[in-house]
């Protein structure tokens, strides 16, 4: 269904919707939060190097990271989905107050189109949803990827 609802959208406005749906919003949950949830190529000094919204594919190795705080002692996993079915699932323990974790995933460039990643908290609770397009390199279709300022 959401690919019919994005069917007839324009590059501008795809890229607009999904930078407000991959804004970095904090999913408050018991008193812990999502700070930040985000695709990028690169991970450095458990940081994110930038921001993929949309990635062609002559790239084929993406990241999710998501920097939770304040839910020590629980767990959240990445959940990574295409086209409705789920590719991969990375559960992670979270041991301090402020906690960064990422996990990888191998693309295959014939795969292109909605990527999803849900993360979701030990009772199965969505905290954050991020979506990026994975395109084919020949279709000219642009790549955005943001910088993220350092801090």
């Amino acid at each position: 269904m959401h690919n019919f609802l994005l069917h007839g959208l324009s590059d501008k406005k795809w890229l607009l919707l999904v930078a407000l749906f991959s804004m970095t919003p904090v999913y408050a949950v018991n008193n812990g939060s999502i700070s930040r949830a985000q695709f990028t190529t690169r991970i450095e000094d458990r940081e994110p190097v930038d921001q993929v919204l949309v990635l062609n594919n002559n790239i084929t190795t993406l990241y999710f990271f998501t920097d939770v705080r304040n839910m020590q002692g629980r767990t959240v996993t990445h959940i990574w989905e295409y086209k409705g079915q789920v590719m991969a699932k990375k559960r992670f323990s979270i041991k301090g107050p402020r906690w960064r974790v990422f996990s990888q995933k191998e693309l295959d460039p014939s795969m292109t189109g909605m990527w999803t990643v849900i993360v979701k908290d030990d009772r199965g609770w969505p905290l954050a949803v991020s979506v990026f397009r994975y395109v084919d390199r020949e279709s000219g279709e642009k790549t955005a990827i943001l910088p993220v300022s350092k801090k």
